[in-house]
């Protein structure tokens, strides 16, 4: 019951700031200057951004990270706290597959990093070093907790 209540207000969370990002990052629109280094996956798709009908709507979250990441930030540490619960969930009762798991989210965390670590903007910087932190504290546990069972392996 307890996993499902944290489930439940790690999803709300996540829903809100979701939308909360998306109403931000809608300003893209407007700001026709920052097309050219914003909307990314629209010129992947679409070849150039002439028009504000050209620009998808998951730039719109790239553009809310670079100037309001309050609320991607929000997505991003309610997201991984789901992803680690629904793990957990799955891996109740057989520790070493889920710290694997924790191993595997926190690499993912730390290649999400590597992604936005040469960006000038302070959105980015924060959204770098929040996924620093939690792509090292997962590996870190992770390994942790291996390395422990090892040992113990070994001396018995």
């Amino acid at each position: 019951m307890k996993q499902l209540i944290q489930a439940g207000l790690a999803i709300m969370v996540l829903v809100f700031s979701t939308i909360a990002a998306w109403y931000e990052g809608s300003t893209l629109i407007h700001s026709t200057w920052e097309w050219k280094h914003t909307a990314i996956f629209s010129k992947w798709i679409n070849g150039s951004v002439n028009h504000a009908n050209d620009i998808l709507t998951i730039d719109y979250f790239i553009y809310a990270a670079k100037f309001a990441p309050a609320y991607p930030l929000a997505m991003l540490v309610s997201g991984t706290y789901l992803l680690i619960l629904i793990g957990f969930v799955l891996f109740k009762g057989n520790t070493r597959p889920f710290y694997y798991f924790l191993a595997c989210v926190g690499i993912m965390s730390l290649v999400l990093c590597s992604l936005v670590s040469g960006s000038p903007t302070t959105g980015l910087k924060m959204l770098f070093n929040t996924s620093l932190l939690l792509g090292i504290l997962a590996v870190v546990i992770s390994l942790t907790f291996v390395i422990k069972n090892n040992n113990k392996e070994i001396t018995n």
